[in-house]
């Protein structure tokens, strides 16, 4: 058991000496397994196991989380980018036949599943009328204009397609909320371990002086360091991104208003 105990910090010893060695700077941090030098490097090095699991954990959190804002970023400069180019066709186009013909190339825009959603449901409604008043004349023998059963299920599907798109949008941002919120508290309980470990090195050693003391200090400190080191990013984005899906909701919102008086302007 004392030897599966001892492989496993070996092993996290190396795991951390190479990630964290992609962040040392030359000529300014060496690794020694002894005192207090090192650096910060050294510290992780020399630190508990405990200590070593809370940082990896950190490590994955703040690895995680920068996928998400990186993956996210582009994500929106895409929908932007297609959003755009949806809206000024849907503007210029006479009819919807046209727009849904571009639908296929602008994938991406939340704006392209709404209106979709409501082009179905337009033809739906359409198909299912009388195919008498379809053909039925008026009196100065003009084709009668097929009109909508209901407007409101129209309003209803585009309402549906808008929070569809919206979770879309949200979809892996709250991890980043989870990130912010629960790595300062994984970094704070990395720093109890450590100055409960400094304090029981003190009490074996019966010394107070302070090279004897501020390592393990230290080393407690490093684990706050990275839960602030992994949190920080993760609140400014999720702010960030969240601002973005607010501002697509209202676009959806805009967007399925205007569709409802087109639509009510030419099947009413």
């Amino acid at each position: 058991m004392a030897r599966q105990w001892h492989f496993g910090g070996d092993w996290l010893r190396t795991v951390f000496f190479y990630a964290l060695s992609l962040l040392q700077t030359p000529g300014v941090v060496e690794a020694s397994e002894e005192g207090f030098g090192g650096g910060i490097l050294g510290l992780i090095v020399r630190a508990s196991l405990p200590s070593q699991i809370v940082l990896l954990i950190l490590i994955v959190f703040s690895i995680v989380s920068w996928a998400v804002i990186l993956l996210k970023l582009i994500q929106f400069q895409a929908i932007e980018r297609q959003t755009s180019t949806f809206i000024e066709i849907f503007r210029r186009s006479g009819k919807f036949s046209e727009v849904q013909s571009v639908c296929r190339s602008l994938p991406k825009s939340p704006l392209t599943g709404v209106f979709q959603a409501g082009y179905v449901e337009l033809n739906t409604q359409l198909r299912q009328q009388d195919p008498s008043q379809e053909s039925a004349l008026k009196s100065d023998d003009s084709v009668a204009r097929p009109s909508l059963k209901s407007f409101d299920a129209l309003d209803r599907t585009l309402l549906r397609a808008s929070t569809t798109e919206i979770a879309k949008l949200e979809h892996r941002v709250p991890f980043l909320a989870t990130t912010a919120s629960i790595t300062p508290f994984i970094g704070l309980l990395g720093t109890v371990w450590g100055i409960i470990i400094a304090f029981q090195g003190i009490g074996e050693t019966g010394s107070t002086n302070l090279a004897v003391v501020a390592p393990g200090i230290a080393e407690a400190l490093v684990a706050t360091a990275a839960g602030l080191f992994a949190a920080i990013p993760a609140v400014y984005f999720y702010n960030h991104l969240t601002q973005k899906v607010k501002e697509m909701a209202t676009s959806l919102d805009d967007f399925s208003l205007e569709f409802l008086n087109i639509a009510e302007r030419n099947f009413s």
